[in-house]
């Protein structure tokens, strides 16, 4: 086996060439062509399954029993195949059958075989089967051998396609359906808009793979590369916000990867096993897509976006197909639909016409998101197959408050659309007005309402809702837009700039929470293990302690950025009492530096610790008597309890924050502190929601930190309440031991013409 991926490709690609080019049936071909791969692989077993009517079908093999081709079918997600088929991912096993999908066939023979390698064969971004390698020998197939199935699948993909033998998934055909549809998705830019679908660009068809002058392949990604750089250059340049922001470090990342080498140098890998400069560009890409799917975390998937949307502008570049709707102009009023985006791509667009944005992915961290913010167009991610459900010209209405999208609504359903486009205006007047009232209940107490945030520009939204100050901002996030570890002096500044734009009111600086399934890619752990359970793994404070010098410059930059002021700081996933002393220590230290520097320093420091893991409930006794407050982060701590992840939509109905035993330990919690006469907030999404804040108001917490489109909605319900009223309501919903708190504390507030919101 040659000792580069391109050499091995490209010895296997040669032999191909010859298959394809003869007059054999496709059957004949796919034949051969397992036995070319496996004879190339020293691999006893090369097969290849197609998706045929929606199911994979063994359609040849070498090493297998020839009686099984065509015969051993299976489902999409069954089996190993059906795994990588549905996931379109690789597997290498050097032991098949102690993976938990494993699904033994008799009629195939392989129990004499051990290990297993399988790659996708993609087409526009779907699997049209599987092609895999077996062993008898329990091993793991080389990277370079890995390398070279990709590379032959994609080349097979267009062999396949050309031959009609498997199903090719949805076609750029127009939707035939005329009806109208709601569809749902996800909050990233909240706002309601009335519009025309545009898609953002027609795909690029590749239509040859194999290379026949790999030079004059090159030379023309070489070429493409100078074009798109000269493109994002004029682009970030002529980019115009109004102010300074996090989304200039996004724009800034962005076009470090259009600079990147080693992106270039996989691209011209690819090109010497000999594909076409679109091939090799779309074989990166498949790559990149495949990486993003193992990253659990936005956050980090995010930079990974970036990535394929220029590798997007790269592939139309070097194919000719250059046409985008934003390079076309936009007509009318458009809502555009994307499968993702780049913050550059969204720059294109008429922002007089651009109302607003749909995505079939997408998060709330996303670069392109940030950057839409700062423009003030509203964006609705994750919402499934819109693509492939809407025709262009098709009339839309987008209201990211309620998560939905209205697909060529009827007159009656735009008049009412427009009614609550109206009302919500009018709504949104009323908590204006009362932005510079006091949240304070009917009965006289007051709860701080504060924002949660991580960006420069979130601090802007004190004054614009009308909030106590900022009771999380989320550090990371300086670390996850940057393309580097971001130095002392640039963290001291983002924190210096919150501070100033907060003025009197108390900002809270939670350090740095990354690691386990927000690894950075210039922070790697020493041992760099697998993590099977990323988000209680290494990460957040244990991350911080363990790399000391990262918290130190953190902490460094936040005495610094405090001087004069009163600093807030807080450690996030707090296990044991020692952590926190030992955080704390370190910041000190720290500070007693910079005293004998005789830098300016704040006039105090308040240290508190985030209550996420279940564990530090049972020693708060120990951990209060040196806290300054305590904030309960309700996303991670229902998570833990429940032992449900929040984000798997199969256990959605067991991540209720109201159910009684979230209530009942939280109550235990609230009540612990006020003992010790810690001050306790929540900081988590639970206090963003009227009812559940409703709820923890009535538990006694007096301080919630939630997401600035939620501040007004919740100051309007707190100034409607009689919380002493409320407390003995939930004193008896939990003593008695109600199951449905949620239908008995909504039946509360109706009665009392509560709105919730």
């Amino acid at each position: 086996m040659p000792s580069t991926p391109a050499a091995a490709a490209r010895q296997i690609l040669i032999r191909l060439q010859e298959v394809m080019a003869a007059r054999n049936s496709a059957q004949a071909k796919l034949n051969k062509v397992v036995e070319i791969i496996g004879e190339s692989l020293s691999s006893e077993v090369c097969s290849i399954y197609l998706v045929r009517e929606g199911v994979l079908e063994l359609f040849a093999t070498r090493g297998l029993k020839q009686e099984a081709v065509h015969v051993t079918r299976m489902a999409m997600g069954e089996g190993l195949v059906g795994l990588i088929a549905t996931n379109v991912e690789t597997l290498n096993l050097d032991e098949a059958a102690s993976h938990p999908d494993f699904s033994y066939r008799p009629e195939t023979g392989e129990e004499l075989f051990h290990s297993f390698a399988g790659v996708p064969i993609v087409r526009r971004e779907r699997a049209l089967g599987v092609l895999c390698v077996q062993h008898a020998d329990p091993r793991k197939y080389e990277e370079v051998e890995i390398e070279a199935l990709q590379t032959v699948a994609m080349v097979m993909s267009e062999l396949i396609a050309n031959a009609e033998l498997a199903d090719d998934g949805p076609t750029d055909q127009r939707v035939t359906d005329t009806g109208t549809t709601m569809l749902h998705g996800l909050q990233l830019v909240m706002g309601m808009a009335r519009g025309h679908v545009v898609f953002h660009q027609p795909r690029v068809h590749i239509e040859h793979t194999v290379a026949e002058d790999t030079e004059a392949e090159r030379q023309r990604v070489v070429s493409a590369f100078t074009k798109m750089r000269e493109q994002i250059d004029r682009m970030t340049g002529a980019a115009e916000f109004g102010m300074e922001g996090e989304h200039q470090e996004v724009l800034e990342t962005y076009k470090m990867f259009a600079y990147d080498e080693g992106w270039t140098r996989r691209i011209n890998e690819a090109i010497d096993s000999g594909l076409t400069a679109e091939a090799a560009i779309e074989r990166v890409q498949q790559h990149t897509r495949m990486r993003m799917r193992k990253i659990d975390d936005p956050l980090l998937s995010d930079r990974m976006h970036d990535l394929e949307d220029l590798a997007n502008r790269l592939l139309r570049i070097v194919s000719g197909q250059l046409g985008t709707a934003a390079q076309m102009g936009l007509r009318q009023d458009a809502i555009l639909i994307a499968r993702n985006l780049g913050p550059a791509e969204l720059l294109e667009y008429d922002r007089r016409r651009l109302k607003g944005v749909i995505l079939e992915e997408g998060s709330l961290t996303a670069h392109v998101t940030i950057v839409a913010r700062a423009m003030g167009v509203p964006v609705l991610g994750r919402v499934r197959d819109i693509r492939h459900l809407v025709n262009e010209g098709d009339l839309v209405l987008m209201d990211v408050g309620t998560n939905s999208v209205l697909i060529r609504p009827t007159a009656d359903m735009e008049e009412a659309f427009e009614t609550r486009l109206h009302v919500t205006q009018k709504r949104r007047a009323e908590f204006v007005a009362m932005r510079d009232l006091p949240s304070v209940t009917a009965d006289g107490q007051r709860v701080e309402l504060m924002v949660n945030a991580g960006l420069r520009e979130d601090a802007q939204a004190l004054d614009l809702v009308g909030a106590d100050g900022i009771g999380l901002f989320r550090t990371e996030f300086q670390f996850l837009v940057s393309a580097t570890l971001p130095q002392r002096e640039k963290q001291q500044r983002l924190y210096k700039d919150v501070l100033d734009a907060a003025g009197d009111r108390p900002v809270i600086f939670r350090t740095v929470d990354i690691g386990g399934d927000k690894a950075l890619p210039y922070m790697q752990r020493d041992d760099d293990e697998h993590e099977d359970n990323p988000a209680m793994g290494w990460r957040a404070l244990r991350l911080a302690l363990d790399r000391d010098a990262l918290m130190k410059v953190q902490a460094r930059a936040l005495l610094e950025a405090s001087a004069g002021k009163i600093l807030h700081v807080m450690f996030p996933m707090v296990s044991e009492p020692w952590e926190y002393e030992a955080a704390r220590a370190l910041v000190e230290h720290q500070r007693e530096w910079l005293h004998a520097q005789k830098k300016k320093l704040p006039i105090a420091v308040r240290y508190g610790a985030m209550l996420e893991v279940p564990a530090l409930a049972e020693v708060l006794d120990i951990l209060l008597p040196k806290l300054d407050f305590l904030s309960i982060g309700t996303n991670d701590l229902t998570q833990f309890l429940f032992a449900a992840d929040r984000a798997h939509p199969k256990l959605a109905e067991r991540y209720d924050w109201l159910s009684i035993a979230i209530l009942r330990f939280l109550d235990r919690v609230v009540r612990t502190c006020h003992d010790y006469k810690v001050p306790v907030g929540v900081c988590g999404e639970m206090g963003g929601r009227t009812l559940e804040a409703m709820a923890l108001i009535g538990l006694g917490v007096r301080r919630l930190s939630i997401t600035p489109a939620s501040v007004g909605p919740v100051k309007a319900m707190i100034r409607a309440i009689d919380a002493e009223e409320l407390r003995t309501v939930m004193r008896g919903l939990l003593d008695g031991g109600v199951i449905d708190i949620r239908g008995r504390l909504t039946q509360w507030a109706v009665e009392r013409n509560i709105e919730l919101s």
